[in-house]
């Protein structure tokens, strides 16, 4: 597959899909807890607000068992243009679905439906571009390759930021609360366009039809996964709690936290998260490519020190008001999220077989982001009403952070294996034998699937 068309399906793709996504986000944050939570304290809207945010989190997992199922036995084409078409449809729908207001209980009630829609439908998504770019890459780029899909994700981010701060200043708050909220989610018709390109565009990936020329597929990829390789699947799960937690902090919990403790103006905010998302579009690719050099785990150990330690400065310059000080909080959280999401694609993939590596790379990735991102905002909101102080929300990020850290020190370094087999690479770069073997021996069921 030429790599205009990895691009256009891995990054524009995702980019729609992760910016139908964020939408809700974002409106759970800004105008969610007053339309379809109404509540005498704001306090409760806006948690409940967060807790159907999360609704979406939880549906990932689903999303990932059925697609990754799809993935592995019919192949990677048919699994993503199928979640791509799902979500397409499902936030569209958001944006026609009256308020509490029009048809009171029903409207919260479709609402969390509709979630549970997108969770499932970006549950699937994930592995689907992922896969589509890194069984493609040469085996010395798939950390390059791989972020193609990951700076959907940063896209995505600064594309539903960007139209909420436009759409809110070329209208009235009153007009912005009553149906302007709404276009956002109607923009999302483009990813069916899409969907309809990458069905009539997209090749199956090479390692893919090699496992069904071979007809060994399995007849149960995800039962397979969570028996051979479960082990590995926690670990993956692991290492992405800081990115869910991290991300979903700057990216969400700062709006909510900034307009409504701090009374910061809300289009300060949405422009903290708008550089930083543009900037992280760009040093996304350029960590994983760094990950192909210097390997996966060093580049991931780094960014979960790094963000361990910015979350106390950030809440506290964040508390300043200042606006260079507030964007500046919000920008560098989100371009260190960079240095543990960059590399993630082909670490995942590098992880399993190809037999069952839809499955394992969505399993692994969805466990970890319901964790992490799920629950950031909800716990981040509860932790700051019970405390008072950000403390408290700041050392979940770090708890995060920790567990990350440790999940990726006990994997083996993949970065100098062959997709398929694990067999190392040999160039100049690779390791000594030694500890090669030494990590390879803390990890022996990460690479025993069944042979593809």
């Amino acid at each position: 597959m030429s790599l205009r068309k990895i691009l256009l399906v891995a990054g524009t793709g995702s980019a729609i899909d992760w910016y139908d996504f964020f939408i809700y986000g974002t409106a759970a944050a800004l105008v969610f807890n007053k339309l379809f939570f109404p509540a005498g304290d704001p306090l409760v809207g806006t948690l409940l607000a967060f807790t159907t945010f999360a609704v979406g989190f939880a549906a990932r997992p689903i999303g990932g068992a059925i697609f990754g199922h799809v993935g592995d036995k019919i192949g990677r084409k048919p699994a993503l243009v199928t979640t791509l078409f799902l979500m397409g449809i499902s936030t569209t729908l958001i944006g026609v679905l009256p308020t509490y207001g029009t048809i009171g209980v029903a409207a919260p009630i479709i609402l969390v439906l509709l979630r549970l829609l997108q969770g499932i439908a970006v549950g699937g998504q994930w592995a689907g571009g992922a896969l589509i770019a890194t069984e493609n890459a040469p085996p010395d780029k798939r950390g390059l390759y791989g972020s193609f899909a990951q700076i959907g994700v940063s896209a995505g981010l600064f594309l539903s930021t960007g139209v909420f701060l436009v759409v809110g200043a070329l209208m009235s708050e009153e007009a912005f609360g009553s149906w302007g909220w709404r276009l956002p989610f109607l923009f999302s018709v483009v990813l069916v366009g899409i969907a309809f390109y990458a069905q009539f565009t997209l090749e199956e990936t090479a390692p893919m039809r090699k496992v069904k020329d071979e007809g060994e597929q399995s007849h149960s990829p995800v039962l397979d996964v969570l028996v051979h390789n479960w082990r590995t699947v926690l670990l993956g799960a692991g290492s992405i709690v800081v990115i869910g937690t991290s991300f979903y902090l700057f990216g969400t919990y700062f709006l909510s936290y900034g307009t409504t403790v701090l009374k910061l103006p809300r289009a300060l905010l949405l422009d903290g998260v708008l550089i930083g998302a543009a900037l992280q579009f760009v040093a996304i690719p350029l960590c994983g490519a760094l990950s192909d050099r210097i390997g996966r785990r060093t580049v991931y150990l780094i960014g979960a020190v790094a963000l361990a330690v910015w979350v106390w400065p950030a809440f506290l310059l964040l508390g300043t008001g200042n606006p260079a000080a507030v964007i500046a909080a919000i920008a560098v959280g989100e371009i260190l999220v960079a240095l543990v999401y960059g590399p993630q694609a082909a670490l995942f993939a590098e992880l399993f077989t190809a037999r069952v590596r839809y499955s394992g790379a969505s399993l692994g990735y969805q466990i970890g982001t319901l964790i992490g991102g799920a629950l950031t905002p909800l716990i981040a909101t509860a932790l700051y009403a019970q405390w008072g102080s950000f403390v408290p929300v700041a050392g979940w990020v770090v708890l995060s952070a920790v567990a990350s850290f440790v999940s990726v020190v006990v994997m083996s370094e993949t970065a100098r294996t062959q997709l398929d087999d694990g067999a190392p690479m040999t160039d100049a770069r690779t390791t000594g034998a030694r500890n090669q073997t030494l990590e390879e021996a803390a990890t022996s069921d990460a690479r025993n699937t069944e042979p593809a």
